[in-house]
């Protein structure tokens, strides 16, 4: 049976005489149907299908509908990221969160033939560096799916009305251009309409993103992340399928983390609490980073491994750069 949003999008494109669309969304019904084996109705849908293609299209003026692929360059970086489970290093909740998403998705056939729908909307928060866009990549990597990073610079315009109407390109190519579209600084749109400072245009897009996320029926996944959980508005978190909150790494991830990064360069490494005790409140990112510092030190003096001195002096220095913002 056609979900919701098939049906909302086929009536749409009807009444706006959008003929590709109404096309493409009766595509998708005859897939969703033939998944759910109802392949006599699938077979149906298609042939109706053929028999309006080959009917004449009313003329439109001045109409210059651009590909997908021309929106997708324009408004998106397109990315085919490696990463795997193993390169995130999350909390045990966390982590089995984003095992869930992946188990959805790999039996959506499994799920949508008792109606049941997978999960494809998250909303990624917390500090910068904790491992939001690196769960993307993960995603894809692990999907095998590209990574389509839109372009908020693109995307965020002070014409009226262009703001929206990108976005709705953008969801236009998720049903053919199937991969994970990320949304970084997602608060660039999602922020709070009832706030003070706002302005009706942004108001306008935010709920045009509300309504393209609910009406969305495609395969692809919808990540969208930010460092500013606090100031989104209340109506996103009931659109998303999942929202995901990043902190810091602990002292077990940490461990993990620097025991990842500093093994991969000579011997095994041994961490010690004078390393996690350097570590903290740090994010994933910075000690990454530092770990990188020490091996490049430890290289330049032709070791071939980084004395734990080279890593607690790295993250110091980390460390360092806060202390001296705040003076």
């Amino acid at each position: 049976m056609a979900t919701a949003s098939q049906v909302t999008t086929l009536i749409r494109s009807f009444k706006e005489n959008d003929r590709e669309k109404f096309i493409t969304t009766a595509i998708q019904l005859a897939a969703h149907e033939a998944q759910l084996g109802h392949s006599a109705v699938a077979q149906e849908i298609r042939q109706l299908i053929d028999a309006i293609k080959l009917q004449p299209s009313p003329a439109k003026l001045l109409h210059f509908k651009k590909t997908d692929n021309t929106i997708i360059g324009e408004l998106t970086i397109v990315s085919r990221p490696s990463a795997r489970l193993t390169d995130l290093t999350l909390s045990e909740p966390l982590n089995e969160r984003i095992k869930k998403i992946l188990q959805e998705y790999r039996q959506r056939a499994k799920l949508l033939a008792h109606g049941l729908n997978p999960r494809r909307k998250a909303l990624l928060a917390g500090p910068p560096g904790t491992g939001k866009t690196m769960t993307a990549r993960v995603l894809a990597g692990e999907l095998n799916l590209p990574l389509y990073t839109v372009l908020m610079d693109k995307l965020v315009t002070k014409y009226m009305g262009e703001t929206s109407a990108k976005l709705r390109q953008i969801f236009s190519c998720m049903p053919e251009q199937k991969g994970i579209y990320l949304f970084d600084e997602f608060d660039a749109i999602g922020g709070d309409r009832t706030r003070d400072n706002d302005v009706g245009e942004m108001r306008r897009v935010l709920n045009a993103f509300l309504q393209l996320l609910e009406e969305d029926g495609s395969e692809s996944l919808i990540i969208a992340a930010t460092n500013e959980a606090n100031i989104l508005d209340s109506a996103l978190f009931r659109r998303f399928d999942d929202v995901l909150r990043y902190e810091n790494p602990d002292e077990d991830s940490i461990r993990e983390l620097l025991r990842n990064k500093l093994g991969s360069f000579g011997q095994p490494f041994q961490t010690g609490d004078i390393l996690i005790e350097s570590a903290l409140g740090l994010s994933h990112a910075e000690i990454a980073q530092a770990c990188s510092d020490a091996i490049k030190d430890a290289v330049l003096h032709d070791m071939s491994a980084a004395p734990v001195e080279y890593v607690t002096t790295s993250l110091s220095a980390r460390k360092a750069k806060y202390l001296q913002v705040g003076q």
